[in-house]
């Protein structure tokens, strides 16, 4: 029994996790007690050294000191203040004038602010939340299907978590290890397709179901002519001047995504001023939803980062490796297994679970693989977009069931009284946008170039092919930079003294050549030949005495 268990404790670790989590457990002290239970249960196998608890502290405090991260704090604070300062009211009541006459107007106005809220705040909670308040009771008062209303708004606030800045992408790039610039430009234009592809279903229903989404009544249009254009350029420029000052700054290279973050955090703070909206209540509020967020991320990734320390020291990235890289059909064969076990693990785990959990032992594979692991996380973004939408725990879902009305009432505007929005009917206007979101993670694994632009004029080489050569001095010669540039290729040493010799029959002493006439042209001086050494005297002995003589010994006798 204890040689299965020290065979296969990656595999026994991974799913008693999986296991823990659907109980209940918080995420993060699942992971962080799984992490610390195994780790253990490996030393006493003899299969972990027991200093392995010693490198948790440097983890945590490498985790902590990760500038990348710092960002979501920024994010979240703009976001928070901008909901806060009332910009989603102007623009869904301005954009909703605009589109109110064409069918289906409403709901394209809730797409399109969906899309310019995720451009700005970038958190889903607050997009969702801001529209059900505000275009959910239009959107019931003129008679749209209760199914059509819920789905487009929850779908529209899912966005914040594919458009720039989202704080999915910034997890993202920092467990993939990869800038959050080029997450950032690699998402852009799937975001912006996602977008139109909601619009796209909206123009269907509008054209085969026309009743299921009406158009404003003419007394409905309080704005008209100039007066709207007005209203228009007034609520749409500030917050374009912020995704510029954001996302522009990060997109041109003049500012890092922290930059970028305090910089739409300040601007955000501004707008509200602007508006006379901006109170001291409301930024407490705001600094303590962001404390809140930033705690409960901080938490899952230093569970996660105990959680990784026992699970690769158990060599759980091998066996994960060994099973997903001989699927069958390769990249293609591996990309369509891991968006299924991510879609239906997204029933049960949040994004950022899955990002610290799933991802890391993802992310080696991928690249193992040799697929860009830009084009993999914007691929998992989308496929854990899905997270806040399938029920029957989608988190959006939840957002807009906490501000849809849940008994009849009497409209104010009408007086015609209102029929409640069921649960099932929020589950079921959810099922078309899902649909849509899969479809989208399949065409950018059909054409990853709607990712893959990030590179445009970017000149790729390969690591293994650089060749450093740094020569030693006085190598000189060649093409080499680093070269005598007064040396002419003769291969002279530019120091003067003559290349070393280690082998060979020895060279013949050169003749040497007469001197260069000095400066002034006169000739150089001769001091003659140097003179002959002095014989060497007797040694004398001590005192200045020379040494006795004793002559020569008498010849030996016959």
């Amino acid at each position: 029994m204890t040689a299965f268990i020290a065979e296969n404790l990656a595999p026994i670790m991974f799913f008693t996790l999986v296991l823990v989590m659907l109980l209940g457990y918080p995420v993060a002290f699942a992971l962080a007690a799984n992490g610390f239970v195994f780790g253990l249960i490996g030393i006493e196998l003899g299969l972990l050294s027991p200093n392995l608890f010693g490198a948790i502290p440097d983890r945590i405090f490498g985790t902590m000191s990760n500038d990348t991260l710092l960002a979501i704090p920024f994010f979240t604070f703009m976001g928070l203040i901008l909901e806060r300062s009332g910009m989603a009211e102007d623009l869904l009541d301005t954009i909703g004038q605009l589109f109110g006459p064409i069918r289906g107007g409403l709901a394209y106005a809730v797409i399109f602010v969906g899309a310019l809220l995720a451009a700005t705040t970038g958190v889903v909670a607050a997009s969702v939340i801001s529209m059900g308040l505000i275009s959910l009771p239009i959107m019931l008062r003129y008679g749209y299907d209760r199914r059509i209303a819920s789905g487009t708004i929850a779908a529209s606030g899912t966005l914040a978590q594919i458009i720039p800045p989202s704080l999915v992408l910034i997890v993202l790039a920092d467990q993939l290890g990869r800038s959050v610039g080029d997450m950032y430009k690699g998402a852009m234009l799937p975001g912006l397709l996602l977008t139109g592809m909601y619009a796209l279903f909206i123009m269907g229903v509008s054209l085969f179901k026309p009743q299921l989404v009406p158009a404003l009544p003419p007394e409905a249009r309080t704005l008209r002519g100039m007066a709207l254009v007005m209203k228009v350029i007034t609520s749409l420029v500030p917050p374009l001047v912020l995704i510029f000052l954001v996302l522009g700054t990060i997109f041109i290279g003049l500012a890092t995504p922290t930059e970028g973050g305090a910089m739409g955090a300040v601007g955000a703070l501004v707008l509200a001023a602007i508006n006379r909206r901006l109170k001291f209540e409301m930024i407490v509020q705001a600094l303590d939803s962001t404390t809140r967020l930033s705690a409960f991320v901080i938490f899952i990734l230093l569970g996660a980062r105990v959680f990784s320390l026992t699970f690769y020291g158990v060599d759980g990235h091998v066996w994960v490796e060994h099973l997903l890289s001989h699927i069958p059909g390769g990249e293609l064969g591996f990309l369509i297994v891991v968006n299924i076990i991510v879609f239906l693990l997204a029933f049960f785990l949040d994004f950022f679970e899955l990002a610290f959990i799933i991802v890391p032992l993802l992310a080696p594979v991928a690249d193992s693989l040799g697929i860009d692991l830009v084009w993999f996380g914007v691929l998992l973004a989308l496929n854990m977009q899905t997270s806040f939408m399938h029920p029957p725990f989608g988190f959006a879902l939840f957002y807009l069931r906490s501000v849809a009305p849940t008994r009849p009432y009497v409209d104010k505007v009408t007086g015609q009284t209102i029929a409640p929005i069921t649960s099932t009917q929020i589950y079921l206007g959810s099922i078309p946008y899902v649909i849509i979101q899969l479809l989208m993670v399949a065409i950018v694994i059909a054409f990853p170039m709607l990712v893959m632009h990030y590179k445009a004029g970017v000149i790729e080489v390969d690591p293994s092919t650089i060749d450093v050569n740094v020569p030693m001095p006085g190598a000189g010669g060649g093409d080499n930079p680093f070269a005598n540039p007064f040396d002419s290729g003769s291969g002279a040493n530019p120091f003067g003294a003559p290349a070393p010799d280690f082998g060979g029959a020895p060279a013949a002493p050169a003749t040497p050549a007469p001197a260069d006439p000095a400066a002034g042209g006169l000739p150089p001086p001769d001091f003659g030949a140097p003179a002959a050494p002095p014989a060497t005297p007797p040694a004398t002995a001590p005192g200045g005495l020379p040494p006795p003589d004793f002559g020569a010994p008498p010849p030996a006798s016959p």
